[in-house]
């Protein structure tokens, strides 16, 4: 049976005709059906064909892509080229770590889907290209996953292994603490400890939601959550934990400081560095009973004390006024920083003077109150006028109105404390309080840093403070690269499983800028998966026969940044099924 084109005076007819043979043995032919002119014939036989294809266990004409090239005509298919070199840098650091251990965690439960490919997906993308859990879905159609089939991947199956994630959190936390510890030093270790808020969406509210309403690190009311993460002075995160969106910072030091002491248990040696929103004098009275477990065989009672950096909180330099009158001349004539310290309730509190930084804080504030006095004189001028019977131009000033207009023009100033307004007073008036004044003048470019650390130079302990800048880069990076904010899931344990995905994401970006660095090539993580994200996956169909794949050819750059991350290069891989 065959297709013919039959023409009859101007037009010309598809026909499907038959071959047969009459009673004679003669061959002969007969029309089956005249499918229609051939002119007029768009895509009613497309239905037709793909079933005849279809019985054929050959693929429809609807799924296979319309092309008019000479290769097509010739028989050569390609497929779109999906990126390669990104996500088989990852998955084999990702291997490399000891990721692959969660396999044998979830191994044990009744799961009959991969939860570690699953997981290991979905921090992939955070780092190639951070998207919603279906975003997930559409990014898989663009990169060659190795060792994965994403053909039957639902987005039921990432949220089930979000689940699974949280219902094994205890072991799979102990996974991760022990594929951290060989990056930490065991002899002497430096932990900076801070907190973020993440704005959360949705306004339904249920049973332990962490989605509350407090003050986000923006100076907005937002609703949101907490997270707190410890790193080592190498950028390394270790542990983190999610709070609600309204707790008090100087509740979470504690109980984060002993998990991580638990789950590191061989420290011989912390020093914790944290920010000035974590000192409370109850903080200090804890953390100086807190004991580092003792080496096997050692006295319980000579266990290493724990070491602490906090900075002073800036509401609170006023009450060091008197301790630190001795060093002001000192810091007066310093044409450089210089630091110091003084004895305070036991404990070291070191001073660090910036003149720069002084200058610039006493320049900022001179501005600010010329400016605001300015205002107020005129505001004033313009009171009396009127008193006396003077018209002007716009609407009439009145006392109250103008007090309330000045009481926040100097609160947007942060100049509260020495511009004084009289809110009981009948008429407009206000007030410079010079003590606050010199107070805040004797404070420019100072940093203060309460500590029992008793082998560091002042220098060294503001240098360990300063570093602390670090976390807030790891921060960043959660926020811009990894776009864990704002998120949209509505129960606590997603929410809760969403942040350890973005842990792990965080790790990995962590590792691969430590690699980086000591590499010296001057490139970025960033940078690093953007240029490994060309090479390539390729697969080509030549006339019906199975497809031949390929990698991309790789160029210097992406040879000089796979060997600063340790990486193999890229090469044909087997897919293994999810379900």
């Amino acid at each position: 049976m065959f297709v013919k084109v039959t023409t009859s005076g101007p037009r010309r007819y598809v026909q499907l005709v038959e071959s047969y043979r009459d009673d004679a043995g003669r061959v002969k032919k007969r029309t089956v059906a005249t499918l229609g002119r051939l002119d007029q014939l768009t895509g009613e036989l497309d239905s037709v064909i793909d079933g005849l294809l279809k019985v054929a266990g050959r693929e429809p004409v609807a799924v296979q892509p319309a092309t008019t090239s000479v290769a097509a005509t010739a028989g050569v298919l390609f497929e779109s080229a999906r990126a390669l070199g990104n996500v088989w840098t990852l998955t084999e650091i990702w291997k490399e770590l000891g990721f692959s251990d969660l396999r044998r965690v979830f191994r044990r439960t009744r799961h009959t889907i991969d939860v570690e490919a699953l997981i290991r997906i979905m921090v992939l993308n955070r780092l190639c290209d951070p998207d919603s859990k279906l975003g997930v879905l559409r990014w898989l159609q663009t990169v060659a996953l190795p060792d994965i089939d994403v053909k039957a991947l639902t987005h039921q199956h990432l949220l089930r292994s979000m689940d699974a994630l949280m219902d094994q959190q205890d072991a799979v936390d102990e996974v991760v603490a022990k594929l951290l510890r060989p990056l930490v030093d065991q002899d002497l270790s430096v932990a900076f400890y801070d907190m973020t808020t993440i704005r959360a969406e949705g306004l339904t509210t249920m049973e332990g939601d962490v989605r509350k309403f407090g003050m986000a690190k923006e100076g907005l009311i937002a609703r949101q959550f907490m997270l707190g993460v410890v790193q080592t002075s190498e950028g390394l995160p270790i542990y983190h934990e999610v709070f609600d969106g309204n707790t008090a910072e100087t509740k979470t030091l504690l109980p984060i400081l002993k998990k991580v002491m638990d789950r590191f248990p061989n420290l011989r040696r912390l020093i914790l560095v944290a920010d000035r929103g974590l000192l409370s004098l109850d903080n200090l009275e804890a953390l100086q009973a807190i004991r580092l477990r003792p080496d096997i065989g050692q006295d319980p009672g000579k266990s290493q004390a724990l070491e602490f950096i906090i900075a002073v909180p800036g509401r609170r330099y006023h009450e060091f006024t008197d301790l630190l009158q001795p060093l002001q001349a000192q810091c007066a004539k310093a044409p450089t920083e210089i630091t110091g310290e003084v004895a305070w309730n036991g404990l070291r509190m070191v001073v660090a003077h910036d003149p720069q930084t002084a200058l610039e804080q006493h320049q900022k504030r001179k501005a600010a109150m010329t400016e605001l006095e300015t205002q107020a004189k005129g505001w004033a001028g313009k009171l009396d006028g009127q008193d006396q019977g003077a018209k002007k131009r716009g609407r009439k000033l009145s006392d109250s109105g103008t007090k309330a207009r000045f009481y926040h023009a100097v609160l947007e100033a942060h100049l509260g404390k020495i511009i004084k307004i009289d809110m009981k007073a009948e008429l407009f008036s206000y007030a410079i309080d010079e003590d606050a004044l010199r107070l805040a003048e004797m404070m420019d470019g100072k940093l203060l840093v309460v500590t029992n650390v008793q082998d560091m130079t002042p220098d060294k302990v503001i240098e360990r403070y300063k570093s602390l800048a670090d976390i807030e880069r790891g921060f960043k990076v959660l926020k811009s690269e990894l776009e864990i904010g704002p998120v949209y899931h509505r129960l606590p344990e997603r929410i809760r499983a969403h942040a350890s995905i973005c842990f792990m994401a965080l790790i990995l970006h962590r590792v691969m800028r430590m690699r980086l660095r000591a590499a010296n090539t001057g490139v970025t993580p960033e940078r690093a998966l953007q240029s490994l994200k060309r090479i390539q996956h390729h697969r080509v169909t030549i006339n019906g026969a199975p497809p031949l794949c390929g990698v991309s050819s790789m160029t210097a750059e992406q040879h000089d940044v796979l060997a600063a991350l340790k990486v193999k290069q890229p090469s044909q891989f087997k897919q293994l099924s999810l379900l």
